[in-house]
């Protein structure tokens, strides 16, 4: 692949990753790790938000926003940008300086008129980027870089795992598509028995290569599979629950519930109506956290399930521990 189309492939694998290696790009695009670093380089010079942070828990990413957007190139944008790059010198002997410069300009963000070199502070300087989870616990997590060695071998896998709320771990025997990092957690995507499924690396016990080659179905992929999966999930909505919460308390049901915070009202005497959806009444159990800031007022199932809960819980504080 000629550099200025891989420019192109190594932006629109940044646009589609929060944050990745240099290693997992190079051999995306079929070369070395040192190609990509100055390719990042090349990115960086040109005005592109491209951020790369070294250390355990660094990569390269694309500064958050809308404005690295290739949806946005034109055909003649595009191709001029496939077949010159960033080289705007070569875009004017092609008599393409014009589309060139029209392609850029929806690639690099607007800045203030003070051209790049006469700013202060580097990007460095300005952003910090720390991707451990909040009050992580220390605890060693899987070998993620032994488990995606043994996933290139193309074979099924026989893995331990332990379904969210089980103790127990339990055998099953899976064709894999790979490994999805999402929200600074990592995933198995696989079928099972010609079904997809999303296995949290945290609950995976152990596996095991086996024999036979991994068996996926017809035209799908890692990146299609993850895609529906996530969907799938985020969809799957089948209790709302309508509550009344203290206002002072909204920002934090917004980082706790997440994409399961559907509506927020207007404050009235300081408290404000949400909804929150579930794929399971018992979900609702989500909600003791917010303790005495929350009244759970519809469906009546949820509101009785509430009541039990806080019952339980009242009973099991009574007198001395």
């Amino acid at each position: 692949m000629a550099r200025p189309q891989r420019l192109i492939e190594l932006l629109a694998a940044l646009r589609a990753r929060r944050r990745t290696t240099a290693e997992a790009l190079a051999a995306e695009l079929g070369v070395s790790t040192r190609t990509v670093l100055r390719d990042v380089q090349a990115l960086v010079d040109a005005g592109i938000p491209v951020f790369t942070e070294r250390g355990r828990y660094g990569g390269i990413s694309l500064l958050p926003g809308d404005q690295v957007d290739l949806s946005k190139l034109t055909t003649a944008e595009a191709d001029v940008l496939r077949a010159v790059g960033l080289d705007l010198d070569r875009a004017r002997q092609l008599g393409e300086e014009a589309v060139a410069r029209s392609a850029l300009g929806k690639l690099v963000p607007r800045r203030t008129p003070a051209a790049p070199a006469e700013l202060p502070l580097s990007l460095h300087q300005v952003v910090a980027v720390d991707n451990r989870a909040w009050f992580a616990d220390g605890e060693p997590g899987p070998d993620v870089a032994r488990l995606a060695q043994d996933l290139r071998r193309g074979r099924r896998l026989r893995i331990r795992y332990r379904r969210s709320g089980s103790t127990t771990a339990r055998p099953a025997v899976v064709d894999p598509y790979g490994l999805l990092l999402r929200a600074d957690r990592w995933y198995l995507i696989a079928d099972r028995d010609a079904q997809p499924r999303m296995y949290a690396l945290s609950r995976l016990r152990d596996w095991e290569v086996l024999a036979e080659p991994r068996r996926l179905r017809e035209g799908e992929d890692l990146a299609g599979v993850a895609a529906e999966l996530g969907r799938e999930l985020e969809s799957r909505h089948e209790v709302t629950v309508t509550a009344r919460l203290d206002a002072d308390r909204v920002d934090l049901a917004h980082r706790v519930l997440g994409s399961r915070l559907r509506t927020v009202g207007e404050a009235a005497d300081g408290r404000v109506t949400i909804t929150v959806s579930y794929d399971q009444l018992d979900g609702v159990r989500q909600l003791l956290q917010f303790a005495d800031h929350i009244e759970v007022v519809d469906p009546e199932p949820a509101r009785r399930l509430v009541h039990d809960l806080a019952r339980q819980l009242a009973r099991a504080h009574e007198g001395t521990p």
